[in-house]
C-alpha cells in the first residue's frame, strides 16, 4: 500500500513533466516566452546574464529528466492492474479538475480554453510521435 502510495504521488507530478521546456532553451514568441519567464521568476533578483540563464535553464532540464527516470522507475515496479487504476484514477481526477475549471469560465472563455486544450493535445501527440520516432532511428544505429 505504501509503494502504491508513493507510485500515485509519483504519476500525479507526470503531467508537469510533459510540459518540459525545449532542449535549446525557451522559444521566443509570447506564450512560450511568459512560461519561460514563470520558470525563471526564482532567479529574475539574480540578474543573471542570459549565458548564466541558460546554463541554469539547462541544470533545470537535467533535474527535470532525472526526476522523471526516477518516477518512471518506481512506476516500472508496479503490478499491471496497479498501473491501470492509478492511471485510470489521474484521468477521473484530471476530467473533474477541467469540469470544475470549464464551470468558472464564460461562453467565450470556455472556447478558448478548449482550443488551448486541443492544442496542447496535438502538441503531445506531435512529441510522442517524435519521441517514438527519435527511439527507432536510435534502434536502427546501433
Amino acid at each position: 500500500m505504501r509503494k502504491s502510495l508513493i507510485a500515485l504521488l509519483f504519476a500525479a507530478s507526470l503531467p508537469a513533466l510533459a510540459h518540459a521546456m525545449p532542449e535549446d532553451g525557451p522559444q521566443h514568441n509570447g506564450e512560450q516566452r511568459q512560461h519561460a519567464e514563470r520558470g525563471q521568476h526564482p532567479f529574475k533578483e539574480l540578474n543573471l546574464d542570459q549565458k548564466q540563464r541558460m546554463a541554469v535553464g539547462k541544470l533545470m532540464r537535467e533535474q527535470m529528466q532525472t526526476r522523471h527516470s526516477i518516477t518512471q522507475s518506481f512506476l516500472d515496479k508496479l503490478p499491471a492492474a496497479e498501473q491501470k487504476a492509478m492511471q485510470e484514477q489521474l484521468a477521473a481526477a484530471k476530467a473533474k479538475n477541467e469540469q470544475a475549471i470549464r464551470a468558472l469560465l464564460t461562453p467565450e472563455q470556455q472556447k478558448a480554453y478548449d482550443q488551448a486544450q486541443q492544442k496542447n493535445a496535438e502538441r503531445r501527440a506531435e512529441m510522442a510521435e517524435f519521441q517514438s520516432w527519435k527511439a527507432q532511428r536510435a534502434a536502427k544505429a546501433e
